[in-house]
């Protein structure tokens, strides 16, 4: 890479036992044991959060912004992720929640649900372009999107070149905000997504590629949970300020996005785990033809978040009770909008990154290096004990091809080889 990936998902190791929780868990093995420590190396991380939801001590968490840093704009926006409303206990209606913001302090909110109709309705048309790679894989969740251009490099052409429904809010409320206000200028409106997990903040953080988010600051979920809930109030008299119905506030679950496809031939898969499992079939050839593919990070989809406060289960029976008494959609799109796609749904570019399955960029050596692997894997012990600081001995193997560890560091190797000489 030539520039400096910036990660929301960070280590305290003030905190750290060296326990080996997050070391089993982590889906791209971007972490190791040294020192006593766990380290995480920045080229492999995903920021998928994984590490956060299993560390018993608490030595991982995320970086996002404060509602304070939204004071240097003149015209602030909010835009709730669906996934905000399933965090309360009771909600009847999702003005409550939109009310709630503006007593925060925001001028406007733009509920991304809105925005997620229009990417559906638009991703309806995209799948009927000619050449679009079969089966489309949904560029929803940037966990999944950097998983595939790290680990399946192949699969980085089916990935549909749409704009995630945060960025789609992002550009509309801005754009709205302008007009009704001309005498503001673009600088002095200020866009906050209020997000489930820490993927987003890096989203905004790095861009995609050779685009640049719109999205000002990144505040989690469980910040502003708190605050809502001092300041929500039944009784009070509320405008009517939503603008979705229930396909926008369905995306906050696993297989959302994929219904609002009107198409039979998809597949929703979340959590970490089940998401490799599928893009391990569908790189391989194994997977009955499909036209759409909705891949969720976290389990239950973005109600999983690791920034969110309510268990992933409860919060989607909230969402679906709250979605019983909505509208279908509050986004219609006529035939004449559907003619053609916007520009600013679309991204050009995937960003490059080196894959992780990549040694070296000279194949005979990478050649090399992978006989090397395999012979001295065949020596260990191969119980994946982690007692080495690597998260499996495939792992163990091509750090000490690649110098990143020695062949002693192996505490069950060495035993054996000890007990040998003794005899």
């Amino acid at each position: 890479m030539n520039y400096v990936y910036e990660h929301s998902v960070t280590l305290d190791e003030s905190k750290c036992t060296g326990c080996t929780a997050c070391l089993k868990h982590c889906p791209t093995e971007a972490i190791r044991i040294r020192d006593g420590h766990a380290k995480i190396n920045p080229e492999r991380c995903i920021d998928c959060g994984e590490c956060i939801r299993v560390c018993p001590h608490k030595a991982k968490r995320a970086l996002s912004s404060k509602l304070s840093s939204m004071e240097k704009f003149k015209w602030k926006i909010a835009l709730p992720a669906p996934t905000l409303y399933g965090q309360f206990d009771n909600l009847d209606d999702v003005d409550y929640v939109l009310d709630g913001l503006i007593k925060l302090g925001f001028d406007e909110v733009y509920e991304v649900s809105k925005a997620a109709e229009l990417v559906s309705a638009y991703t309806r048309q995209y799948l009927k372009l000619e050449g679009v790679k079969k089966p489309a894989i949904s560029s929803a969740c940037p966990v999944v999107t950097r998983l595939i251009a790290l680990r399946f490099p192949s699969l980085a052409e089916h990935i549909i070149h749409m704009l995630p429904p945060m960025e789609v809010a992002a550009k509309l409320a801005r754009t709205r905000a302008l007009e009704a206000h001309p005498e503001l200028s673009a600088s002095d409106i200020g866009v906050c997504f209020i997000s489930p997990c820490p993927a987003k903040a890096s989203y905004v953080k790095n861009g995609f590629a050779t685009y640049r988010s719109e999205v000002d600051e990144v505040v989690s979920i469980k910040d502003v949970y708190f605050q809502l809930i001092g300041i929500m109030r039944k009784d009070d008299k509320i405008a009517s300020l939503s603008e979705s119905g229930r396909i926008g506030i369905g995306w906050a679950r696993s297989g959302g996005e994929a219904t609002a496809i009107f198409n039979e031939d998809y597949l929703a898969a979340d959590g970490i785990d089940n998401v490799i499992h599928v893009l391990d079939q569908v790189e391989n050839g194994n997977i009955p033809h499909l036209e759409f593919i909705e891949l969720n990070a976290c389990t239950g989809g973005c109600v999983g978040g690791v920034l969110t406060i309510q268990n992933p289960f409860i919060a989607k029976a909230r969402l679906q009770a709250l979605r019983r008494y909505m509208p279908v959609s509050k986004n219609v799109l006529s035939k004449e909008e559907l003619t053609y796609i916007p520009d600013y749904y679309l991204f050009d570019d995937l960003p490059e990154y080196n894959p992780i399955s990549r040694l070296s960029d000279n194949i005979a050596k990478s050649m090399r290096m992978m006989a090397d692997i395999q012979n001295l894997k065949a020596e260990l012990p191969g119980i994946d004990c982690g007692s080495c600081g690597a998260p499996n001995c495939r792992a163990f193997a091509e750090d000490v091809v690649k110098s990143l560890a020695c062949p002693e560091d192996c505490p069950i190797k060495t035993l054996w080889e000890i007990k040998e000489g003794d005899k």
